[in-house]
């Protein structure tokens, strides 16, 4: 965890949060900038908030500076001019409402019509907390492992790999509530159009840090490919013989 004195970073990387109304967006990223978790009102326009985290082995410092895009279909023009430049994108849906999921591909739609080509992209399926009582392992078929990636394809028997999702207990008898994406379902989407792939729960702060985190490393690989264009303003690289500003990478 890195200290909230040290300013320093290598990188800066803009990044977007789109979805339905109440899937949890702002409370995602208060998760990530504050470390607290808040019931939030709808977002009218777009919110913002920024944190430095440590990105791959190396322990690159990157600050994310997020947008939080409104979820209603009045606001829907207004947020698609905040995905330009952007090289990170968090695709939000929550589990327990099977709408919020089918909207999806109305939302991937926008975001590659209106933001760079090379935008990462990763799919959050957000409220995990509501329908299980921990946080479960993800299945190998995801996109995009997380870094650095496995030498060989996990087993079903792999401790970070898992079957479908188990039936979800009745909520009369546990408090939980039905599931109505099951895990594989969004695994398999995203795999299907080359999406990462992540659960979290904003509430138990489960998964919030890898979906920034996993999104970033796959922006820095780009990058050391050489696969960003260097004229984009999505990545900033920070100047080695000066600790203000950047210059475009």
């Amino acid at each position: 965890m890195l200290s909230r004195m040290d300013t320093s970073w290598d990188y800066i990387l803009k990044y977007v949060i789109l979805g339905d109304s109440a899937t949890g967006k702002s409370s995602l990223l208060i998760r990530l900038t504050d470390e607290r978790f808040d019931l939030t009102e709808p977002t009218l326009g777009v919110e913002f908030g920024s944190r430095i985290i440590s990105v791959g082995e190396d322990g690159k410092r990157v600050k994310v500076q997020c947008w939080d895009t409104a979820g209603t279909e009045s606001f829907r023009s207004i947020t698609r001019s905040y995905f330009r430049g952007a090289a990170g994108a968090l695709l939000v849906y929550d589990v327990t409402r099977r709408e919020s999921f089918e909207h999806v591909t109305s939302w991937l739609e926008d975001l590659r019509k209106y933001a760079d080509e090379n935008v990462s992209i990763i799919l959050v399926a957000n409220k995990i907390d509501l329908c299980c009582p921990n946080q479960q392992p993800l299945p190998s078929i995801q996109y995009g492992h997380p870094f650095p990636a496995p030498d060989s394809p996990l087993s079903a028997g792999s401790s970070r790999s898992r079957s479908h999702s188990p039936s979800p207990p009745s909520k009369s008898s546990t408090g939980l509530k039905p599931r109505a994406v099951s895990t594989m379902e969004g695994a398999l989407f995203a795999k299907e159009y080359g999406l990462l792939y992540v659960e979290t729960s904003a509430k138990e702060g489960w998964g919030v840090t890898d979906a920034f985190e996993w999104t970033a490393r796959e922006v820095l690989e780009k990058v050391r490919k050489g696969e960003m264009e260097r004229r984009k303003p999505a990545v900033r690289l920070k100047d080695a013989e000066t600790s203000q500003g950047g210059k475009c990478c």
